[in-house]
């Protein structure tokens, strides 16, 4: 079941992972033809991989044959991220969102002030002057998450389905 989202995805705060199952699932046909090729292609082949594997990711029951999948999906999904990265993030130049930049301005204007509060000179700086380009983006290969993609076929066979385990029960009790 897909559930509703919000009409602008990328101002869409806090989401769940069923917000962002709901997101991967509408991606396909909402980005198919939106650059041009070969740059739609390898969009559309990572999404799809994503999908794929994230199907595998949240099967309640594996057997050897679809652990041999998923580790096979897995290492499909590294080779269109890899492609991803080198054939359409070096293309193209990527920015902070307009609501980034703005909390960025603020916590300057605020760390200004707080600055100003602890000096002895008196001079006041307005919030106004403290101005904030928009920083460029580029996409990380080098993160934990896509890093321990690869240990989650090993954690199956070693612990089981991804569903009989989570943090949710540690957290709580602090």
């Amino acid at each position: 079941t897909i559930r509703t989202f919000g009409s602008n995805v990328s101002n869409l705060a806090k989401l769940a992972a069923r917000d962002y199952r709901n997101i991967l699932q509408c991606a396909i046909p909402v980005l198919d033809g939106l650059l041009p090729n070969p740059y739609n292609s390898v969009i559309l082949d990572l999404l799809f991989e994503l999908a794929t594997w994230h199907a595998f990711g949240k099967l309640r029951m594996h057997t050897e044959t679809t652990l041999f999948h998923f580790e096979n999906s897995t290492i499909h999904l590294s080779h269109i991220f890899h492609k991803f990265s080198h054939d359409c993030c070096a293309k193209f130049k990527t920015y902070d969102l307009p609501r980034e930049t703005a909390a960025h301005v603020r916590w300057k204007a605020q760390h200004a002030q707080t600055k100003q509060g602890a000096s002895t000179s008196g001079k006041t700086q307005s919030a106004s002057n403290t101005t904030s380009a928009r920083k460029t983006r580029n996409f990380n290969m080098s993160t934990y998450k896509l890093h321990a993609l690869g240990d989650y076929v090993v954690s199956i066979w070693r612990y089981g389905t991804t569903d009989n385990y989570s943090t949710q029960v540690v957290s709580e009790i602090y």
